[in-house]
Parts: C-alpha cells; structure tokens; sequence
C-alpha cells in the first residue's frame, strides 16, 4: 500500500525521555512503518506537565506557547504528542491565546512569539483520524492479536474539556477501541475508560491511587481483558508499575499487563522488540500475549471439531442415499 508520508512536528514531552521511554519509542517505530515523518521540535522545552496551571495561568501557557513557536518555523501538518497531559496544555495554551490581551501577555515572555498558527493533535488522533484503523488494517496479512481481550483505558484528559480538545466522545471514546480491533484483539465494553486513575497524587496520596487504580483493574478483571491499554505514560505508571500498591489496597492481586496502544499495534506489525519496550512493563506482557495464543488455539479447536463433525455428517447422508 503505497502512501505519501506526511510530516509532523513531535513533541516527546519529559517523560518520554525517562518514565515512558518505551512510549517514545515504540510511538517512533510504529510512525515510522505508517508513513508519519516525526520532526522533533528543535530545543523543545518541558510544556509545565500536571502542576504549571495549578499555578500561574500565563506562565503555563507560556511554557507550552514556546514550543508552539518554534514548531510553527517547520513545514509540518500540526503538532503532535503522545502525551495527553502535555496535549492538554498545548491545547489549551491556544485556547486562551485567542483572547487577544491574553496573547500579549504570553508572548511579552517569550524571544519569539506564538502565532498559534499550526493545529495540536495527540499521536492517537494522527493514526485514527489521519491514517485510520482500516488503513493500519490492509497492512496486516492476517488479525495478529486475534485472541487478545483488551480494555481501552483513555483516562480523564484525553478528551476533555471536550471543546478544547476536539476529539472523538469524550464520555464515550472509540479511537483506541477501533484500532485495536482493527489488529484483531476483541474490545471489552469498559465503563470506566475516562474515570481518573489517580494522576499525579502517586507520590503525595499512594492511598487515592491504589483505590482509584484498583477500582479500574478490577473491572477490567471482571469483564474478562487479559490486559488494559492506554495512551497516557501517567497512567500507565500508575496501573501498571503500582499494580502492587492496588493489589494490598483491594486485597486482591492483580496480575493485568498495561500496555501502550503503539507497543500493540508495534507487535502487530512484527516491529523489532527492542523499539517496543515490551521488557519495560512492570506486570509481565507474557501474561497477557499467552493468554492470547491460547484463546486463539482453543478457537482453531473448536473450528476443527466443527469441521469434522460436518464432514462426518456429510459422509453419513451420503452413506444413507
């Protein structure tokens, strides 16, 4: 399938150098084999994270406006980041920037001003909107996760403020659940893929994650996923690498693989294992790609039987006549 590649200014965000480096990576590979050309913003700048808005206002909005600036010198279709937290303040920062007085004052702090003349988009809307899940599908010879049960976490910013973001439900997001369908994994229906998980309180309230995070893991759980996925490193972070922590809290262990949507798709398009960081996730990925292969053997199973129950009937009938 032949595809013009289109280039996008990349904003990796501070985790994707440390935390969620598998993030990063596996988000570069899996761009790379779909034809999106990431272009990293030249001496890109942490964009205030969680806490910037908490606060000043202003200079939140300073700190994401700068790398809109610098973005807007690159010949890119938009500007685009896996992180949600760091979407969140790009977004926003050109929300408020259309207040005029507001942008004044934004670029008063900066050497060089924000027009806001480039788009903000999340990797996750790049590849469901621009690529799109039938797409990512035709590459495919076969549906490489069939077997695979999955709940779509999206967490509580993806989305919202539903105006400012600008992108699928915000109560009800399908993005995610359809390119993961569209390798070949069965989408649990999740009632929770928008509650929050806790976000940053991992370190100052350990208590409201675990039960947070405990409460999303154990629906899942109930509903049968052999794994959730996610495309925030902050949630992931706190499912994945604080699992333990949920598991004392519940008094129940947990034992569910969170993956990143791109380490997914990555492994359906049989990318090398060292560009998706599989070996990074705390809760081991085998528990999950096992469970996988043994639904998918229990199924071939299942259609033989079938077939040699029909073929015996058919023997049968012509046997009779």
């Amino acid at each position: 399938m032949s595809r013009q590649t289109m280039n996008y200014a990349y904003y990796p965000g501070c985790s994707g150098q440390g935390t969620s480096v598998e993030y990063d990576t596996s988000t570069r590979a899996v761009c790379r084999a779909l034809g999106i050309n990431l272009l990293d913003i030249p001496d890109w700048s942490c964009c205030g994270s969680t806490p910037a808005h908490t606060v000043d206002h202003l200079l939140s909005s300073a700190l994401a406006a700068r790398n809109l600036a610098l973005a807007e010198d690159m010949d890119v279709a938009a500007v685009i980041t896996p992180c949600p937290s760091c979407l969140t303040n790009l977004k926003m920062a050109v929300h408020r920037m259309s207040d005029r007085e507001f942008r004044v004052q934004v670029n008063e702090l900066l050497d060089k001003p924000a027009q806001r003349t480039v788009p903000v988009k999340s990797v996750l809307q790049v590849l469901a909107e621009d690529i799109g899940p039938e797409a990512v599908a035709e590459m495919l010879p076969d549906k490489p996760l069939a077997g695979l049960k999955l709940a779509p976490y999206y967490g509580c910013i993806m989305n919202r403020p539903p105006e400012v973001m600008q992108f699928d439900d915000h109560e009800n997001p399908t993005a995610m659940d359809k390119l993961m369908q569209a390798l070949g994994a069965e989408v649990v229906p999740f009632p929770l893929k928008v509650e929050c998980c806790g976000a940053s309180y991992g370190i100052a309230r350990k208590d409201i994650v675990a039960r947070l995070s405990g409460k999303l893991l154990e629906t899942a759980e109930g509903l049968g996923a052999h794994a959730v996925v996610t495309a925030c490193p902050l949630c992931q972070m706190n499912l994945d690498m604080r699992q333990g922590q949920a598991s004392a809290a519940a008094g129940h262990k947990f034992q569910l693989p969170v993956f990143y949507y791109t380490q997914l798709i990555g492994l359906a398009l049989r990318l090398p294992q060292d560009e998706l960081g599989l070996s990074k996730l705390c809760v081991s990925p085998r528990l999950a790609l096992d469970a996988m292969h043994k639904a998918r053997d229990e199924e071939q199973e299942k259609a033989a039987a079938k077939a040699q129950a029909q073929a015996a009937k058919q023997t049968s009938k012509a046997k009779a006549a």
